[in-house]
């Protein structure tokens, strides 16, 4: 927090950016876009790349004078009021179309959590599912996330409406002077101030964000969408091929000091000053004119700015960025999982058996006394052996009935007494 610098950065050359607005915007050519954004033709998209010290550009929300109220994206008024103040730091995600599973920020400090808000963008269809499982009550809290519910979003392809606060967070948050941008299947696990001071006010840069981590050219980047079905194929196509058409080459070691054409758009780092506002601004148009693969539009508009300024993206390896979240994965994707294997029981506890005392020789019991030869006059004792079968041992069975039967018949049994 004390890295913080004390006044902004200088925007160059762009010093003072508004916005175009006005009501039912009318489309004249195939691929202009949305009303949300207002349809800039492509004359108006080519007069934005000149940048100028004052300008006027297409920014969404072109449908009213306020972005939030009655121009698509609608805030409810007590959340549209505290957007409005003024904040030093703010981190912002958002989940649309219940496609992910909200994530706490972890290891804030205390002066992050007295200082910093945390804001997350959701549609009506993920408030619906956070309540009916008792996630977000009426204090519009989950953890540190103070929850901002969308209405009337503009666009049917919940990843395109995405991109409207992850692009456009300068519109909604007026009065910030830094954000941190994080998809919503990110867990943020650095405090923000850390994340500040590394990759803004440690490198002097107004905006940062991390590079693909395996592809640096949009050329193979457009392939690998189209190979993985992220977007219509010939939507895909259209898009490479205007670019190309104006210039567009694939990377190499001659556009250093630039590392890659192909950002990891999943955290955005960014100062809010014009020249950036500016960036975003003509990045979602891109976005919002043709696909909503946002790697594929980032570097044609880094470039053309760079072309009239003296600006640029401070682009950091994607490692260091997994180092500042963990990556979850989709909700679809979560339910498809099989459940966790049970756990193993509990080990058997083989009960220990004492050891045996032994006795010291002083409380032994003495030995018992052993029986010798008997003296003389003394009586030998019988065998059990001996009294049971007498001197001659065991007789045979039926040995006394062949005398004593007969003697029994003719005297009866009482001769017997």
């Amino acid at each position: 927090m004390s890295s913080m610098p004390n006044s902004p950065t200088v925007s160059p050359v762009l010093k003072n950016l508004t916005y175009i607005h006005y009501g039912d915007p009318k489309n004249v050519e195939s691929h202009g876009g949305s009303s949300f954004g207002g349809y800039p033709s492509l004359d108006e998209r080519n007069d934005s790349f000149d940048i100028k010290e004052s300008m006027k550009v297409h920014c969404g929300f072109v449908n009213g004078s306020k972005p939030g109220r009655q121009t698509g994206f609608d805030i409810d008024e007590a959340d549209f009021v505290e957007m409005e103040k003024t904040y030093d730091v703010i981190v912002a995600s958002g989940i649309f179309g219940n496609y992910d599973v909200i994530q706490q920020p972890k290891n804030t400090s205390e002066a992050t959590r007295r200082n910093i808000s945390f804001f997350m963008f959701i549609d009506e269809e993920t408030e619906a599912y956070m309540r009916n499982i008792s996630v977000l009550d009426s204090s519009m809290k989950v953890g540190l996330w103070k929850i901002i519910v969308v209405h009337n979003i503009p666009f049917s392809d919940a990843r395109r409406n995405g991109k409207v606060p992850k692009l456009l967070l300068h519109r909604l948050f007026p009065n910030v002077r830094y954000s941190i941008w994080i998809d919503g299947k990110l867990e943020l696990v650095v405090d923000p101030y850390q994340v500040l001071e590394r990759f803004l006010w440690r490198q002097n840069s107004s905006f940062a964000i991390s590079r693909h981590y395996r592809r640096f050219d949009v050329f193979e980047e457009a392939e690998a969408n189209k190979a993985a079905g992220k977007y219509d194929n010939s939507s895909i196509d259209f898009q490479i091929d205007f670019y190309r058409k104006e210039g567009l080459t694939p990377y190499s070691e001659a556009k250093l000091p630039i590392t890659s054409d192909v950002p990891e758009g999943c955290v955005i780092i960014r100062e809010h000053i014009p020249i950036t506002n500016h960036f975003t601004c003509l990045w979602f148009n891109e976005v919002d004119r043709f696909t909503s693969r946002d790697q594929l539009s980032f570097s044609t508009v880094r470039d053309k700015i760079a072309a009239k300024v003296e600006w640029t993206v401070s682009m950091f390896l994607d490692c260091e960025r997994r180092n500042f979240v963990i990556q979850a994965y989709h909700r679809d994707l979560l339910e498809q999982m099989s459940p966790p294997p049970p756990p193993p029981p509990p080990p058997t506890v083989i009960p220990m058996v004492p050891p045996l005392t032994v006795l010291p020789a002083s409380t032994r019991p003495p030995p018992k006394k052993s029986v010798g030869k008997p003296s003389k006059g003394e009586r030998k004792p019988i065998s059990r052996r001996h009294r049971k079968h007498g001197r001659y041992g065991q007789l045979p069975e039926g040995y006394f009935s062949i005398f004593i039967t007969p003697w029994a018949e003719e005297f009866g049994p009482g001769s017997l007494r």
